[in-house]
């Protein structure tokens, strides 16, 4: 009987000696949570230069994001997909964002995306024109064939800025909507008499001839805010935390940008097909984590006062400060 029972006692601490140690074993595998997938909405343009080189370092994974970067035709699609939730995150200008915003878009900006230099023969964005052309400063635009990638919009709003300070009259510019590939074409065969065009596009126009007369950037404010990174109330609400790390990784990224132009240029053959000749001599975009206000304020008052708005900008909304 003795022996019985020794036996059932040593069985019973057997069993529960090992299932502690399944529950110590257990505990230990349990796998680490999945990352958020989250797709960005972006252009193929040298702006967005840091958020592909963040996803390269690992910013964003460090984060538990599992990024995806999804190339459009321009910001009226990321807005849309930002919108609809096809997009967690997007980029886009300033101009539009303030726009959408007015027709009840909830957007909201989250850092910054591309400033401007502030200094002109050294920025991203210009206005050329033929080297024989009698148009020699921006006031001599008034008048003239301007092409634009997108009417009403940042290209024409800051033209019309840059004429206006040189003492032209922006209401007489006749605006018309070109791709940036065509533009420099469009120039030397003497379809339009001058044209906005932003990097690479600006390098590559200088280097067949043409030269910048106005520096629209740098006249509208200084180092102004272009684009942004932003998402939709609804997705920010619904995950703040998520928001709150992408914001951070893209920080982490701008500065990374900011610090390593020659790791910044070489990304840019990953998504773009700008050649590595080319990518060497680019003026790049200013990528600071700091949006500028000042330079947004401006930015409005010019779309109110050009008819792109029909109210003051809600800026406040729309800069996550209200």
């Amino acid at each position: 009987m003795r022996r019985a029972i020794a036996v059932a006692v040593s069985a019973a601490l057997l069993a529960l000696s090992a299932g502690c140690g399944d529950d110590s074993g257990s505990s230990g595998s349990d796998p680490s949570p999945a990352p958020d997938k989250v797709n960005v909405g972006v252009i193929a343009i040298v702006d967005v230069a840091p958020i592909y080189l963040g996803k390269e370092q690992g910013f964003f994974s460090e984060r538990g994001i599992d990024l995806t970067l999804t190339a459009g035709s321009g910001g009226a699609v990321t807005v849309a997909g930002v919108t609809s939730g096809q997009f967690q995150f997007g980029f886009g200008n300033i101009t539009s964002l303030m726009v959408a915003r007015e027709k009840g878009v909830p957007l909201k900006v989250l850092t910054n995306g591309a400033s401007s230099t502030g200094e002109a023969g050294k920025d991203f964005s210009g206005v050329v024109v033929k080297s024989d052309s009698p148009i020699t400063s921006p006031r001599d635009l008034a008048g003239k064939r301007v092409s634009v990638n997108n009417l009403k919009n940042v290209g024409d709003t800051t033209v019309r800025a840059s004429v206006r300070k040189d003492g032209g009259d922006p209401a007489t510019i006749k605006f018309t909507e070109l791709a940036f590939p065509e533009a420099a074409a469009a120039v030397s065969t003497g379809k339009v008499d001058a044209a906005w065009v932003v990097e690479p596009f600006l390098t590559t126009a200088q280097a067949q001839g043409l030269r910048v007369v106005a520096w629209n950037m740098v006249d509208t404010a200084p180092k102004m805010t272009v684009a942004a990174y932003f998402s939709s109330e609804p997705t920010i609400s619904k995950d703040p935390d998520l928001a709150k790390r992408f914001t951070e990784a893209m920080n982490e990224s701008l500065q990374y940008a900011t610090d390593h132009p020659d790791e910044a240029r070489e990304i840019l053959a990953t998504y773009t097909k700008i050649p590595a000749e080319v990518a060497e001599k680019i003026t790049l975009t200013g990528w600071g984590t700091e949006l500028n206000r000042a330079s947004i304020e401006e930015l409005a008052k010019l779309a109110q006062q050009d008819g792109l708005l029909t109210k003051p900008a809600d800026l406040d909304g729309l800069l996550g400060q209200g």
